[in-house]
């Protein structure tokens, strides 16, 4: 007989896991102090001249079984994380952090419960949604030389995609504050983050004072569904191609992804043809 899996401490009761959460807090509070990194915090209004990459992605997701509830709330959290973000400076050496940034996300802030994933299940939360916004963030600096310093996978199977597949169209994972996300400015020049939404879209630009000599792609392989047990799983592995602007020769390709996401939606919206 297959032992019963045992339950974590934080798993145990509500209460339990705010006391796992808050410890988690304070112990990545302690580390930052400690710490020797430089962190980001200047914003300014004026853009740097350069835009390195862009992104974009529906602020709203509409499909069967969603909560548009949610979403909408979803919207709002957006909304007030990118005011806090938009205009960072990050100067070489610098890290960015996203909760850094962003801060403790409460009622009081105006933030709303969106969807979050907790323990492989979605559901409500104060805050919900901000995964969105740091997962753009995500694709700018994949697009760039900029070196990610703190990336937590969640599914990349959250919703089947409408259109041609797109690498980390979901997967960046946060929480206040100890599931982060951070990137160092690895180069010689300042860099920019700039992210704001209208009504239906979010959007990202990554800004720097002059052009880099490469340009990066992100490049996804051996992309299929498969059955394990009674779940299914989208895997892939995903690349950042690195391309010299003169030559046009790839000079890196670094793998950033060996994906293996649940399926978090209806399992009869897998295409057939994509099941291996």
């Amino acid at each position: 007989m297959a032992q019963k899996k045992r339950r974590l401490f934080c798993e145990m009761s509500p209460l339990f896991f705010a006391l796992s959460t808050q410890k988690e807090v304070i112990k990545r509070k302690f580390q930052d102090l400690r710490s020797e990194a430089v962190f980001a915090g200047q914003r300014q209004e004026g853009r740097l001249p350069n835009v390195v990459s862009k992104q974009n992605l529906p602020l709203i997701k509409r499909a069967k079984g969603i909560d548009i509830r949610l979403q909408e709330n979803k919207a709002v959290n957006i909304r007030l994380a990118c005011s806090a973000i938009t205009g960072i400076v990050i100067h070489p050496g610098e890290l960015f952090s996203f909760w850094r940034m962003v801060g403790k996300t409460t009622p009081e802030k105006g933030y709303k419960d969106g969807r979050i994933l907790r323990y492989g299940h979605l559901q409500p939360g104060i805050g919900g949604g901000l995964c969105n916004l740091s997962n753009v963030i995500h694709r700018l600096v994949l697009h760039s030389p900029l070196e990610v310093v703190e990336f937590h996978s969640h599914s990349d199977a959250l919703a089947p995609d409408h259109g041609e597949r797109i690498p980390f169209s979901s997967g960046t994972s946060v929480s206040y504050n100890y599931i982060d996300y951070r990137f160092r400015n690895n180069t010689d020049q300042d860099v920019q983050l700039l992210v704001w939404c209208d009504e239906e879209t979010l959007y990202g630009e990554l800004r720097s004072e002059y052009q880099f000599p490469q340009f990066f792609e992100l490049v996804e392989e051996n992309h299929h569904f498969h059955k394990e047990g009674d779940k299914y799983y989208r895997v892939s592995q995903i690349y950042k191609r690195a391309v010299d602007r003169q030559t046009g020769e790839t000079t890196q390709m670094q793998l950033v992804l060996d994906n293996h996401s649940e399926v978090m939606f209806d399992y009869q919206l897998i295409p057939k043809e994509s099941i291996r």
